[in-house]
């Protein structure tokens, strides 16, 4: 259960597969068990965009078993912060939520190479909202 002490921050896209899914491995990595943390998708693919899962073990990060999730009204309720990357306005709102929309290239359909600086966003965002919720990241 999110308290107070452990933020919880749950990252959408519209397929899961590829920003939303980078974003949450950084901020597991870089938050450890000091943030909760969820990804899903206004309508998820089958599977995680193959580009993204190589552009991660780049980085160290191994992402292979993870699977586009749906986004439920749940997860958002249980979130304290929820970041949007172009999910529109599939995101359901409630009140007394932190709303952020992270516009970021979708690296769907995209290589290696055009997946890596998308990553290396989503990583200098994450250190920087590890450093809003006051969290000092993991080396």
């Amino acid at each position: 259960m999110s308290t107070p002490a452990v933020p919880s921050v749950l990252f959408v896209c519209v397929h899961n597969a590829g920003r939303s899914q980078m974003a949450a491995a950084f901020l597991t990595r870089l938050g450890g068990d000091r943030v909760q943390v969820r990804s899903a998708g206004s309508a998820p693919a089958e599977t995680v965009n193959p580009a993204v899962v190589e552009a991660l073990a780049e980085v160290g990060i191994d992402i292979s078993a993870e699977a586009p999730k749906v986004l439920t009204v749940e997860a958002v309720q249980a979130s304290d912060v929820v970041i949007t990357m172009g999910c529109g306005d599939a995101c359901p709102y409630f009140p007394g939520k932190q709303y952020l929309d992270w516009k970021l290239a979708d690296p769907a359909g995209q290589g290696v190479d055009a997946v890596r600086p998308i990553r290396d966003e989503i990583e200098q965002r994450v250190r920087g909202l590890l450093a809003s919720l006051g969290i000092q990241p993991r080396a």
